[in-house]
């Protein structure tokens, strides 16, 4: 009797904890959209397709990668950003941690419209490096990580395919000088610090053109 009755409080303290993260998890999309109409809009668009190539097309994204970025943008208890990024400091300052997971969701619902790859000449150079790497130089396959046609892997690696190349470029490069941190366990600030700038544009215009 005893076992019984404190499986059964054990059960209603639990059930109610489960439904209270489950409800605190969920997204907000209307306050999203509203959020992506306001402050994301000049530069993401308000549906995640960014008009310039300078700035990420953030529809169809994964999820945890959005919020693991907004995340690392956004300056905690005095501690420098994790990604130090003026503009999108400022933008993430007012947000929530539940203003973040929502935008993320939000976002990777919509449906992307991708770039596309423009430059014939360096298709090639770009398609052996996603495929295959580069063995003497030591580096990896570009798909081991982001996956044959770049629909990337959650959390720590993003969808590529169809992203702009001047945006993965710019990326790529600020990995190789570490303006750009925010990698665990240094991944990308290794790999990068390898590519050539001829490399950096070939594999950044052959993902341009992934579906």
């Amino acid at each position: 009797m005893i076992r019984t009755t404190a499986l059964a409080v054990l059960l209603a303290v639990s059930f109610p904890t489960v439904a209270t993260e489950q409800a605190r998890d969920k997204p907000d999309l209307a306050k999203a959209k509203e959020i992506a109409g306001g402050v994301c809009v000049a530069c993401h668009g308000a549906d995640g397709n960014s008009p310039a190539a300078a700035n990420p097309i953030l529809a169809g994204q994964i999820p945890q990668y959005i919020y693991k970025q907004l995340s690392n943008f956004k300056a905690v208890d005095g501690k420098p950003a994790v990604r130090n990024n003026a503009i999108m400091g400022g933008m993430v300052a007012a947000l929530s941690d539940e203003d973040m997971r929502s935008l993320s969701v939000y976002f990777s619902q919509q449906k992307m419209q991708p770039s596309v790859a423009k430059d014939e000449k360096l298709l090639a150079d770009g398609k052996t490096l996603w495929r295959k790497g580069d063995f003497e130089k030591g580096i990896p396959a570009c798909a081991g990580c982001h996956g044959p046609a770049g629909a990337g892997l959650p959390a720590q690696y993003p969808r590529l395919a169809g992203q702009y190349a001047e945006y993965t470029s710019t990326q790529l490069k600020n990995f190789r000088s570490q303006e750009r941190a925010n990698d665990a366990e240094k991944v990308m600030r290794v790999i990068a610090g390898k590519l050539s700038d001829q490399q950096i544009s070939a594999v950044s215009e052959y993902a341009a053109g992934l579906r």
